[in-house]
């Protein structure tokens, strides 16, 4: 017994020190539950990689808000799901819209379908939960446009107070086959599906579960697919703005929703001016323009092959032209290159500059501008016919009148001995879409738009996913190499150079050139390496070599000109550091004067800027050769000045915003029956009350079964 009372005295006392022994029970289920947790870290996402495939290389459509309206699409806070029906005609959407026995569905649609008659029948029913859009190879036939008829209605120059007769478009429909998808408003989330392989295995899954049998609905297990695009942005800017305003200002952490679409406009001028300071008033420039993105109905799908890159391209070419001329420097007025950026959403570019202009904000005053060139569509030209475009209405103005018709001759000229046959449209019709009506908004300028319409858009896929090199008849001969592709002079690529050659003669003789302009001649093998870049691969050799060593990231594969929120994006670069490498010069300088020209006697920052350049790859290594670029090539500021005013219901000028969102994601699995998740979800319910119960029994009963033997050693007298 004294024994057994100091044992018992010895636990006492050790009990602040070691823990007390767990039951046996219970250190069983702790080493259980490690063993689980042990095995889930390994493998945490088995479970979900077998139940899901997931679909990587899609595009969603996204929500996009001005001042008065929302559009575009979306998907509930936790995603939408559906059961899988394809519809290849449209006789299929009778299952999906009336006899399918288990909506809601998710539609792979034929992107030959993809068209408002078919849309306005999905919008309305709730029988579909979402929609998967394949595209179409070849492009479809009848054209494809989901921008609008009158593109950029009411932010140009014609209005009730200036040529009511052409304002919403009632002269000229530019955009005939526009069906306003883009600009509609879909309670459903809408994919692209941009991989052919994964459309394959979606189909495949349908054909395996989901197709009717007989006449009657299939069976389950059934295949699903589940769509994430939720959007955090409602109403219009002015709401989504106001909102984020006010969490800016009370919140500690606040919550953006939305975010106006923005970037930078690029330029250069053909005569160094100080950027820091104002151009004298009495020194005249010409004012050559173009557009530098694009749209789609997808977010950041905008090939834009016709609509933008055939017009920038040739810009380029015809600065790179004008700069090899011997006496460009001397000439009587100077030339400004710009590439306006975000102008498919009501001129947010050249609005932007226009009203920097008005505030002395931008080293040009509208006063200092002679007169206007803008490049427009140039690709799809019909017999090589270039179309002259200027306004009726300024043109009444005499001296205004006399300009535009010395400068439609100076035009005409140029293209003597060329290809390229100019021709001035009648003088009763309006300007296409373009910067320059922004321009004209605020003052009287001289200026013609060149395009390959004399009328309506020969571009049938306008601000689509199908504007692609294939429909400015970009051909290459098969089997050449990446790089043998980069070198390969296309005709498309013969036909931008002849224009841009067309362009700077013209260019050269409105600024007072006096010289025999034969000389100066677009070089053609710079057309074709821009339209690769621009078109079908960023990441090249002759790209990467002409950029900043510390923004390579932005070489992506497949070249995309949507404006976006995040600035400036990759278009802008690479117009920007093209431009320097054609019209720049290279300089003898380090790199770290390269990188800080203010330290360095005589660089003329103000009147220059420098870039520290990659170079090309060093044919005896895998280094490359860097150097300095010396270019008069700026960005400035492409965001509407609605934001800087902070007026969100501005009908002046562009109020775009994008929608901010949590993710994006697409996938596809195997859904059983409703009766079937019923009765599992009973059978866990009663699995878990048994074994509640179960646990509450043993833990209450646990000194009898698993009562500690006694020391055998401990023997009671």
């Amino acid at each position: 017994a004294g024994r057994t009372r100091g044992r018992r005295g010895m636990m006492e006392a050790d009990a602040g020190n070691n823990p007390t022994p767990l039951p046996i029970w219970q250190g069983m289920l702790r080493g259980l539950i490690l063993a689980v947790l042990a095995a889930g870290s390994c493998q945490g996402n088995s479970v979900e990689r077998k139940i899901y495939i997931p679909l990587n290389k899609t595009a969603p459509c996204v929500r996009l808000l001005n001042a008065t309206h929302q559009i575009g699409c979306q998907s509930s806070i936790s995603g939408d799901t559906g059961v899988i029906h394809v519809v290849e005609k449209e006789e299929d959407l009778n299952w999906v819209l009336a006899d399918g026995p288990h909506p809601p569905y998710m539609i792979l649609l034929d992107g030959n379908l993809f068209n408002r008659r078919v849309m306005q029948q999905l919008k309305g029913t709730s029988r579909v939960s979402g929609l998967a859009v394949a595209i179409a190879k070849p492009s479809p036939p009848q054209g494809f446009s989901p921008g609008l008829k009158c593109p950029n209605d009411g932010f140009g120059v014609y209005s009730k107070d200036y040529g009511p007769q052409f304002a919403h478009c009632n002269k000229t429909v530019w955009n005939p086959v526009g069906s306003g998808l883009s600009y509609e408003d879909f309670d459903f989330p809408i994919f692209l599906l941009e991989d052919a392989n994964e459309t394959q295995v979606i189909k495949q899954c349908y054909q395996d579960h989901n197709v009717p049998r007989d006449g009657s609905g299939p069976e389950y297990p059934l295949c699903a697919m589940q769509l994430f695009s939720h959007m955090h942005a409602v109403t219009s800017t002015v709401t989504c703005m106001r909102r984020s305003s006010l969490q800016s200002t009370f919140s500690i952490n606040p919550e953006v929703v939305c975010d106006p679409l923005l970037d930078y406009n690029v330029w250069s001028t053909l005569q160094p001016i100080n950027s820091s300071g104002k151009v004298d008033p009495n020194k005249e420039v010409i004012i050559v323009a173009t557009r530098i993105d694009s749209h789609s109905f997808f977010w950041n799908i905008a090939p834009g092959a016709e609509s933008a890159v055939s017009s920038f391209v040739t810009h380029l070419a015809a600065a790179e032209a004008l700069h090899k001329a011997s006496d460009s420097h001397l000439l009587p007025r100077n030339i400004m290159f710009t590439f306006f950026q975000g102008e498919t959403f009501d001129y947010i570019g050249s609005s932007r500059m226009v009203y920097d202009m008005e505030k002395d904000k931008f080293p040009l005053r509208l006063n200092n501008i002679h007169s206007f060139v803008e490049l427009n569509q140039v690709a799809l030209r019909k017999d090589s016919v270039l179309w002259m475009h200027t306004d009726p209405i300024s043109r009444l103005n005499e001296s205004v009148g006399g300009e535009v018709r010395n400068l439609l001759d100076i035009l005409s000229n140029s293209s003597l001995g060329t290809n390229v046959t100019l021709q001035e449209v009648g003088f009763s019709q309006p300007l296409p879409p373009s910067s320059f009506q922004r321009f004209l908004r605020v003052q009287h300028i001289p200026g013609v738009v060149l395009t390959d319409h004399s009328s309506a858009f020969q571009n049938r896929y306008y601000q689509s996913m199908y504007d692609t090199p294939e429909n400015i008849r970009m051909q290459y001969p098969e089997g050449l190499s990446p790089e043998e592709t980069l070198e390969y002079v296309t005709d498309t690529a013969k036909s931008l150079a002849e224009v841009a050659t067309v362009v700077a003669r013209a260019l050269y003789r409105l600024a007072g050139g006096a010289n025999n302009t034969s000389a100066i001649q677009a070089d053609p093998k710079t057309v074709s390496r821009m339209l690769y870049g621009f078109l079908i691969k960023m990441n090249n050799s002759w790209f990467q070599s002409i950029i900043k060593p510390d923004i390579k990231g932005i070489l992506g594969d497949v070249p995309q000109h949507y404006v976006a929120v995040s600035s400036p994006v990759n278009t802008t670069y690479l117009v920007q550091y093209v431009l320097a490498n054609l019209t720049g010069t290279v300089v003898n300088l380090t790199k770290e004067e390269c990188l800080n020209p203010e330290k360095t006697p005589d660089s003329e920052k103000e009147m220059y800027e420098y870039a520290w350049v990659q170079g090309s790859l060093d044919p005896n290594s895998t280094s490359r050769v860097p150097y300095c670029v010396q270019s008069t090539v700026r960005l400035s500021k492409a965001l509407s000045p609605a934001f800087e005013l902070r007026q969100w219901g501005s009908t002046e000028y562009s109020t775009w915003t994008e929608s901010r969102w949590k993710e994006i994601r697409a996938r596809i699995f195997l859904v059983a029956s409703k009766e079937l998740e019923i009765i599992t979800l009973v059978v866990g319910i009663a699995i878990l009350v048994i074994s509640l119960l179960a646990t509450y029994f043993i833990n209450a009963k646990a000194d009898i079964l698993f009562n500690i033997p006694r020391d055998p050693g401990a023997v009671a007298y």
